[in-house]
């Protein structure tokens, strides 16, 4: 049954992700992230950004991160009044 208060964003649809991992990703994993932005941070993180479809897809990316055995730190939908900020 689906939530009445649920707003659109909740409903698992495309949008922008941001996956932030521990430790650096260099760019050969471009092509395996699926074209996902890959910046790596100062602090030792690493960033995958990019547009991603549904859940299905979603789930896919976080089991490529477990399979390499990376610590996941966070992931976070990004809206797109904050894509400028």
């Amino acid at each position: 049954m689906k939530d009445p208060h649920a707003s659109p964003d909740d409903q698992g649809g495309p949008g922008l992700y941001e996956i932030r991992v521990r430790g650096h990703l260099d760019d050969r994993w471009a092509d395996w992230f699926e074209g996902l932005t890959i910046t790596r941070e100062d602090n030792g993180d690493t960033l995958l950004t990019g547009a991603v479809v549904d859940q299905a897809e979603l789930h896919g990316l976080l089991r490529k991160v477990r399979d390499l055995g990376m610590l996941l730190i966070s992931v976070t939908r990004i809206d797109s009044g904050q894509i400028d900020e």
